[in-house]
């Protein structure tokens, strides 16, 4: 399950990975806005986001499964970022920290503003 948000990219990605091999039986691919996730296919036991929002979007703590984990960039756009953990327990509590430094691309779809990719898995 994977989205991206400029409908080109999301085509030449189908395109690309249709040509490996992977098709719509194993790979879900659509055009769409990463903040939102993916609610019609949640709950998901690994959400892997590449592009960094400012905060981290709510409806991807709602789309994370029990025993899930969500690995996610988050900070300003041309300020400091941090790749945050995140891991849902089976009884629904959320253990949060971050890893390590890092800079992404900036999510500007939803609430964050604009346009703007994420995956799930």
């Amino acid at each position: 399950w994977s989205i991206e948000i400029d409908p080109v990219l999301a085509e030449r990605a189908a395109l690309a990975l249709r040509g490996l091999g992977l098709g719509d039986d194993r790979l879900h691919l659509r055009a769409g806005d990463g903040w939102a996730g993916w609610p019609e296919a949640a709950p998901f036991s690994a959400i892997l986001v590449t592009a960094a929002p400012p905060v981290v979007p709510p409806a991807l703590r709602a789309q994370l499964a029990p025993g899930g984990r969500l690995v996610i960039p988050v900070g300003a756009r041309d300020g400091d970022q941090e790749l945050r953990l995140i891991v849902r327990t089976h009884d629904q509590r959320e253990i949060e920290r971050a890893v390590f430094a890092v800079r992404f691309v900036p999510m500007t779809g939803g609430t964050a503003g604009g346009t703007a990719g994420g995956a799930a898995s």
